[in-house]
């Protein structure tokens, strides 16, 4: 039942309501959830494993993914990666008292935050309302346009592909256009890690994406010497370095 009123939104070209999916394996837990978000606005479908969810995850295209610690068939670490790797979708690992160290894998792996299992809807709610179709928008800075729902980017009307890291990284920056976002703050929200991942590897991200921008004078992301980055809307300047 739960899966067949997810499935109902997704008829027609505009979802009605935020689509959430939830990979675990005790169903009551799975039903209590949707019981309790569907009040809110929210189809919910559930997955009793892994394999299953992906195929759900591939199949429904929902807006948030909630996954269990204790995943099985696919671990949930292995499912974090694999539908990260697909699309760029906030992923949640529901954790309880023991699960720490696959908190950190997981993270690692690209899931957007911990919440505790069992679940508790006003911790999941905000998380889904962020990534509801309502609050989906195309964000535009000067000639560079980003469409979150398609997953498009256009600079100039042309279509540029980017790969999955990079589009978040560009998400990040024109979110924050005109102001500098530092090197940690780039990591913890775009690479969802906290000192693991090291300035190099942000400083060669930055330079693919200018290439594919075509920002070839680094006038569009500006580097702050020793702080981070900033992207700048037509008219502004600062300093570089």
């Amino acid at each position: 039942m739960i899966q067949q009123q997810a499935a109902s939104t997704m008829n027609g070209d505009t979802r009605t309501k935020p689509v959430l999916l939830i990979a675990d394996p005790d169903s009551a837990v799975v039903d209590d959830v949707a019981t309790a978000l569907e009040r809110e606005g929210v189809a919910v479908t559930g997955a009793p494993d892994g394999a299953q969810g992906l195929l759900q995850a591939g199949a429904l295209q929902p807006d948030v993914v909630l996954v269990s610690a204790t995943l099985p068939v696919i671990d949930a670490v292995e499912f974090v990666r694999a539908v990260r790797l697909a699309r760029a979708v906030p992923v949640l690992l529901g954790v309880s008292e023991g699960h720490a160290e696959q908190a950190v894998r997981a993270l690692a792996a690209g899931a957007a935050a911990c919440v505790a299992r069992p679940y508790r809807v006003p911790e999941l709610l905000p998380f889904i309302q962020a990534a509801s179709p309502e609050s989906r928008k195309v964000l535009a800075v000067g000639g560079v346009e980003l469409d979150i729902q398609a997953y498009q980017v256009r600079v100039g009307g042309r279509a540029v592909h980017l790969p999955l890291r990079e589009f978040e990284l560009l998400q990040y920056l024109m979110r924050n256009a005109d102001r500098t976002v530092t090197r940690e703050q780039i990591m913890r929200h775009v690479w969802h890690a906290a000192g693991t991942t090291s300035t190099n590897t942000i400083a060669v991200h930055v330079k693919r994406l200018r290439a594919r921008l075509g920002d070839e004078d680094d006038q569009l992301i500006q580097t702050v010497r020793g702080v981070g980055y900033r992207l700048v809307s037509p008219g502004i300047s600062g300093t570089t370095a």
